[in-house]
């Protein structure tokens, strides 16, 4: 995973301007506060999720949010792609799809069973970059959410 690194609070600075670049390019009504409230349990070490940061720490170019739960159906540990982000800058190169693949290969050693992701109906683009990395609609399902 060597375009990977697990993110701390000391990666703070530099996650919280791509979170809020992030809520934005997706219209997510999040403020600041939220998002710093979000995000620090996962880099304090929560059993939650774990944050990743995408290319170079020093200046990474996105991060990618996975949270972790429990399938009867699949067996035991699974997890989410809470969110992946990508400066628009860098898009196109290829660091998405090498993410997405490294934390797979890396969930799957450690017992995680499934990967799940949830993606815009609409988006087509979106669900073509994520079939590449071997992602699958689940015929008869939609992902339903409720606000609590």
């Amino acid at each position: 995973m060597k375009s990977l690194h697990l993110a701390t609070l000391d990666d703070l600075p530099k996650l919280l301007p791509m979170v809020a670049g992030f809520h934005s390019e997706m219209g997510y009504d999040t403020t600041s506060e939220h998002q710093h409230a979000a995000i620090t349990p996962l880099l304090e070490g929560s059993p939650h999720g774990a944050i990743w940061l995408i290319g170079p720490r020093r200046s990474p170019v996105g991060y990618l949010a996975i949270t972790f739960g429990w399938s009867v159906e699949y067996g035991g540990l699974d997890a989410i792609v809470d969110e992946i982000y990508i400066r628009p800058a860098v898009r196109g190169r290829g660091m998405g799809h090498d993410a997405l693949d490294d934390i797979a290969k890396a969930l799957k050693d450690a017992g995680v069973r499934a990967l799940h992701l949830e993606v815009d109906s609409s988006d087509e683009r979106a669900q073509t970059f994520y079939s590449r990395v071997r992602f699958k609609a689940r015929d008869r399902y939609m992902f339903m959410s409720r606000v609590l």
